[in-house]
């Protein structure tokens, strides 16, 4: 019997959906179409895909940063998990797919690996469902089988693939030889794509035996394939993660498509056209136009006001946005940031946030409000010498026992009942109840209550960064 063990690749930035999406809560963890994540959309195709074909439960790879928020969502719609596979750094699609084939190997397994990109969207899981199941067969045979899509417009932002020949057997009626790839047209050769009807959009998903592809990749891609294995060996197992070692670093970058695809011989791959409602939510202009629109073609959410207004997105968190007069713009506001974007440049956005991280800018890579495994913290205000957070700490949750070398606490109950440790003392403190934490003790905060602690943080020094922390003890094993 055909199995599958779903590869969900979950470490991109989403560099292209800033101010929502940022390095430490990229756009796979943003809930953009409804109720559940984009991440957490994938994992429930994987549920429904075990209805139609034998399935293992899923492998995630996604960064360090995230493993915890990961782990969450995952855990909050019931998936399957076989583990988390943490890179130390993102070495794009090849080496994330051979990572995910040397994790089945070790197993003493070789399941047909289909490759998930965590930050898609797909609205006919029925029909994603029987196309995956069509490309089993030419995957079983020993081919790496490609996903394609229907071009509905002469989109910039998509990798195209050139249907050949149909192949041959009942199994298969959507399933094509591969005849080439083009990474990213520009407009006018996407338009002759489009006229043409022989190109799919590029999807990003694979499906290809775990043996297979190491046999590809070491042909093709040696480096690669010995990096991978050594990180693979030499990583360590820790909280239900396998982080891979260190020297994954040193591993080329490369995607699926550059390292193998466009070298593949032609009775190696097989294409398979899916008709699922797919997107890969690339830019601001693709939320727009997926998302439900008013009589004026404009897309609004949150605390959104528009007037005189067309063809627009606007998002608002925090406070009222109102637009007057405008046309094809996104407007994006967030606690700290606020983008106006020409819709025709949302492809463009990339290198700005780039140059935002060149210069340091904590906007291009954080909320004001950090995730963390005992609960989180929101930023409330900061100057010269001083920050004032939010720490909100989860029922039974504690934060590490640690000290920091350049700036002392204070901290005030606000909510719920906290159990204080400082250096040889423990006390409790209640609502309105406040304690100093000096520069270089060690201190711990505990919630042992069933309800949410909420504690005003003052801290005071002339270094702040999150790095400033010496754990002697850790729940979490960081």
């Amino acid at each position: 019997m055909t199995t599958i063990c779903p590869i969900i690749l979950a470490g991109g930035g989403g560099a292209r959906l800033w101010p929502l999406s940022r390095r430490q809560y990229p756009k796979q963890l943003l809930r953009l179409f409804g109720e559940h994540s984009l991440l957490q959309d994938t994992l429930l195709r994987c549920t429904e895909l075990a209805d139609t074909v034998n399935t293992l439960p899923a492998v995630i790879i996604g960064n360090e940063d995230c493993r915890f928020t990961v782990a969450e969502q995952a855990s909050a719609v019931n998936a399957r998990l076989q583990s988390i596979i943490l890179e130390p750094v993102g070495r794009n699609t090849a080496p994330a797919l051979t990572v995910a084939a040397f994790s089945q190997v070790a197993r003493g397994a070789d399941p047909l690996l289909l490759m998930l990109p965590a930050d898609h969207r797909i609205t006919d899981c029925k029909a994603f469902c029987q196309a995956l199941a069509c490309g089993c067969r030419p995957a079983a045979d020993g081919r790496i089988v490609v996903f394609g899509v229907e071009p509905d417009h002469p989109a910039t932002g998509y990798g195209y693939i050139r249907r050949g020949q149909p192949l041959a057997g009942k199994e298969t009626p959507s399933g094509f030889e591969l005849a080439g790839f083009t990474e990213k047209p520009d407009a006018a050769l996407a338009e002759r794509y489009l006229r043409s009807g022989e190109h799919l959009w590029n999807s990003g998903i694979y499906l290809v035996r775990a043996s297979v592809w190491l046999e590809l990749i070491e042909a093709m891609r040696s480096d690669i394939h010995r990096h991978c294995k050594a990180a693979w060996q030499d990583g360590a197992e820790g909280n239900n993660f396998h982080r891979l070692a260190a020297t994954f670093a040193d591993c080329p970058s490369d995607s699926v498509d550059y390292a193998v695809m466009e070298d593949i011989p032609p009775d190696g791959a097989a294409l398979i056209q899916m008709d699922a409602g797919w997107s890969d939510v690339g830019a601001w202009s693709e939320v727009w136009r997926l998302g439900a629109k008013d009589s004026d073609n404009n897309v609004l959410s949150g605390d959104a006001q528009a007037q005189d207004t067309t063809n627009s997105l606007i998002h608002s968190e925090n406070r009222l946005v109102a637009a007057l007069g405008c046309d094809n713009l996104v407007i994006i506001e967030t606690a700290d940031a606020v983008l106006v974007l020409n819709k025709d440049k949302a492809q463009a956005l990339k290198p700005l946030v780039a140059t935002m991280q060149a210069a340091g800018r904590t906007e291009s890579e954080q909320h004001t409000r950090a995730l963390r495994p005992w609960g989180g913290y929101e930023s409330l205000s900061k100057g010269p010498g001083y920050q004032v957070k939010r720490l909100f700490i989860r029922p039974g949750q504690r934060i590490s026992l640690q000290l920091h070398k350049h700036r002392s606490e204070h901290w005030v109950v606000i909510k719920g009942a906290a159990v204080v440790t400082r250096n040889e003392e423990v006390f409790t403190l209640a609502v309105n109840e406040s304690a100093f934490i000096p520069q270089g003790a060690k201190h711990r905060l505990e919630n042992r209550t069933e309800d949410e602690l909420e504690i005003i943080e003052v801290q005071v020094g002339d270094y702040l960064g999150e790095d400033d922390i010496v754990r002697f003890d850790d729940d979490y094993n960081r």
